[in-house]
């Protein structure tokens, strides 16, 4: 089986279409798998994983471990509140002493944009972002692509609407370059005060109007308002946020076809979405958790593989 082509998953920009396919490929065994008696399997034993996260995460933290654990590997869970960085030691310092200890891959977490390529720089370790920032969350891109592609059959030609708060989110853009490499079309909607200014230069289109990209797309992304992001405000108030951009059940009655409804998490109940378009069959957001773990897993064997010569998986 022809490897992926990158050393380290940094951002969904730097991957192939090939890439994509095959962790797609990969995720579909790996799903086979977790959905059997026994969900483990011995491909990563013998490798050590170092899970660092310096912002708050729920699934993607538990996502990875848990993947993780299934696939086999050591794994350790790093926090900063605690650690030698609250004493002033330097991120480099603490990655590489935790390298020492002969750690093989390092996932990471950071609110600083590029800080898995500057680790990439200056460690010897096989790197996974998993969000920097407001710039790249690959895995995020990846699975929402994945379970998009699961329910269309394919996402080539389809058109997909990104909804929400565009600037703030890593999401979104892990999201467009999955997308755009493999084929979708793409419009973006949302307050215009939350859409950055360099989005025509990714080839994707902005919609003002909620009802008008929900009437155009065949699927709809939906992000949250990211207030934690903010230092100033981007509209008048939540109330009105969501008169204007939250997905209602009005809306989605008004439609003449069906969507897909996917939202990375975590929701605000009433802001971005409702609850009774939440718990709408045609609402896959379990299906995007579930799917999370899967390409996790493919994510992890495909770049531990690069590195090291492991068993096959089946």
């Amino acid at each position: 089986m022809k490897g992926i082509s990158v050393k380290n998953l940094l951002g969904v920009k730097y991957l192939s279409k090939d890439d994509i396919n095959l962790i797609f490929d990969t995720a579909d065994s790996f799903k086979e798998i977790l959905n059997r008696k026994i969900k483990k399997v011995p491909t990563l034993t013998g490798i050590t994983i170092a899970n660092l996260f310096f912002e708050n995460s729920t699934r993607t933290k538990l996502s990875f471990e848990l993947a993780e654990k299934r696939l086999s590997a050591d794994v350790i869970n790093f926090s900063k509140t605690g650690s030698s960085i609250s004493k002033g030691e330097t991120l480099i310092d603490t990655v590489n002493n935790i390298l020492a200890m002969k750690v093989d891959i390092i996932i990471i977490r950071h609110p600083s944009p590029g800080v898995a390529e500057f680790l990439t720089r200056n460690t010897n370790s096989c790197i996974i972002n998993a969000g920097d920032g407001t710039h790249e969350h690959p895995t995020q891109g990846l699975l929402d692509t994945y379970s998009i592609t699961e329910k269309l059959g394919t996402v080539d030609n389809k058109r997909i609407l990104i909804l929400g708060d565009i600037l703030h989110s890593r999401v979104a853009l892990s999201n467009i370059f999955a997308l755009k490499i493999l084929g979708a079309k793409i419009k973006v909607c949302g307050p215009k005060s939350l859409i950055p200014k360099f989005i025509n230069n990714l080839d994707v289109s902005y919609e003002s109007n909620l009802d008008n990209g929900l009437a155009w797309c065949d699927a709809v992304n939906i992000l949250r308002v990211q207030n934690e992001r903010m230092n100033e405000t981007y509209f008048p108030s939540l109330r009105e946020y969501h008169n204007l951009y939250g997905v209602k059940m009005s809306s989605i009655k008004k439609l003449r076809k069906k969507i897909l409804i996917l939202h990375p998490g975590p929701i605000n109940r009433g802001v971005e979405i409702t609850s009774e378009v939440l718990d709408n069959k045609k609402t896959i957001v379990l299906d995007q958790v579930e799917n999370g773990v899967a390409i996790r897993m493919a994510v992890l064997y495909l770049l531990a593989t690069k590195r090291k010569d492991l068993t096959d998986f089946n």
